[in-house]
């Protein structure tokens, strides 16, 4: 079963991942730090920009996932992927600066917002199925 929302979103948070890392990259060389943050405070933030998507990701991936998995694809599933992706994108910019931020606000609010909405709705899928049974995947309805 391929899933495509799935696909997509890991797709494109590889990239921003990979975009993430080369913003780093250029301070690191600019700043000629190697190892650790030099005490350069743009090299700190840029760094922390990066695991906070690292550590915000792979759960919300994982949730689009089964939810796409146990429901099928939906638009409204492509939108919220979509509205993570952009999140993740801001939160960066304004981490840049070191002051509070309008886009740091508005990626940590969608990151907050999709996960807790994409958690609450995963929660919810065995209690609200069509005939109120919970149909449980084998590795044989899988072929």
């Amino acid at each position: 079963m391929i899933l495509p929302i799935t696909l997509t979103i890991a797709g494109a948070a590889a990239i921003v991942n990979l975009w993430l890392a080369v913003r780093i990259v250029t301070i690191r060389l600019k700043a000629k730090v190697l190892i650790g943050d030099g005490g350069n405070a743009l090299l700190t933030a840029r760094t922390r920009a990066q695991l906070n998507f690292a550590e915000y990701t792979p759960i919300v991936l994982i949730l689009i996932g089964l939810i796409e998995l146990a429901r099928g694809t939906s638009n409204w599933l492509w939108a919220v992927g979509i509205i993570y992706i952009v999140g993740r994108i801001l939160h960066p910019f304004g981490m840049d600066k070191q002051t509070p931020h309008p886009l740091r606000a508005a990626g940590i609010l969608t990151t907050w917002l999709v996960l807790i909405g994409l958690a609450g709705y995963a929660l919810s899928i065995p209690y609200t199925t069509r005939n109120g049974t919970i149909t449980t995947v084998t590795s044989d309805s899988l072929h």
